[in-house]
This record gives C-alpha cells, structure tokens and sequence, in this order.
C-alpha cells in the first residue's frame, strides 16, 4: 500500500454505500461467486433487483439450486459487476443469507421469474438470497472517451497518464 493510498481518508458508511450504488444501480446482472463443496469457486449470473443498495443486495433463486446450497453451507460470498459501456467495475463481498419473507418477495417479484419457477410466487422453490456486504473494490473510469484519452497519452513519448486520469480505484469497508 502506497504512502497516499494510507494516508488518504476513508469514505464514511454513508458515502461508500452511495457510491457503490451509484456505480451499480443500472446494471442489470451480476456474477454471484459462491464456494463450492469441492472448494472450487463458482460463478453465476443473477439478475439485480430494482431495489436501491443500503448495504444489502437481494436476489431471487431456486431453492434447490447449487449456489443455494453453497450458500447454506459457505455463506461468504462475491459479487461483481461490469458496466462495459463506461468502464466501471465493482466487487463485493459479504454473506449470504437465505430469507423467508412474503413482503420482501412481493416487492422484488416481477413477471420475468414466471419463465423459472413453474407456481410463479407461489413455487416452494423460491428461495430470497440477502447479501450483507461487508466491502466492495471499485473501478470508475470516468468514461471510455476519458480512458482513451489517458491510454493515448501513454503512447506518446515521454508522455505518460497519471493514475487519476485512469480512473479512480478504491476498495472501501461498508
């Protein structure tokens, strides 16, 4: 860790959650990365809920699934998301709790899990996964025009972009 990195004031709750929501609130899938009995990690589309991140991400699954299982019994878990069109990253990782409440399913619930789970809202298979996330690694770029920018400077001799002109890399406790 560089003089700067530990010297440079850490973001309160508030405003690490703030940012990662910002970062993540219109991706619409995520890689969930669960353990596996074999020690093997393994990873998994998951749609993201339309619900705005205070710390918790929800996700709908099977019940009988692999990743449920693995959760059950390995509940440290990751989660990644990618947003190609401006270059941002995050990661999180937490724990993964497997949730029975109505309210919360109705509220997450959309027409689209119909095509997964035969008796719809009703299908004992429904499983609500709830990650606390305990922190998140981030990559902001500020844009594919900014980026570009930055990667043509370094062609130049004698030129070469400063790591804030590449985007802004943070790693932050929630």
């Amino acid at each position: 860790m560089s003089d700067q990195t530990m010297n440079r004031e850490q973001p309160t709750r508030e405003q690490a959650v703030g940012t990662v929501a910002g970062l993540i609130k219109d991706i619409k899938f995520a890689m969930l990365v669960t353990t596996t009995d074999e020690g093997h990690l393994h990873a998994r589309p998951m749609t993201t809920q339309q619900t705005e991140f205070d710390g918790d991400l929800w996700f709908i699954g099977a019940r009988d699934s692999e990743a449920v299982h693995d959760m059950r019994a390995r509940p440290q878990v990751n989660v990644s998301y990618a947003d190609t069109g401006s270059n941002n990253y995050v990661s999180v990782h937490g724990t993964a709790e497997l949730v029975e409440d109505r309210a919360k399913l109705d509220e997450l619930w959309s027409d689209m899990y119909d095509m997964y789970f035969e008796g719809g809202k009703e299908d004992p298979n429904v499983q609500l996964i709830k990650i606390d996330a305990r922190g998140a690694e981030y990559w902001e770029s500020g844009g594919k025009v900014r980026t570009l920018f930055a990667l043509a400077k370094n062609l130049i001799p004698g030129q070469k972009a400063e790591a804030g002109e590449l985007g802004k890399n943070e790693t932050v406790e929630l």
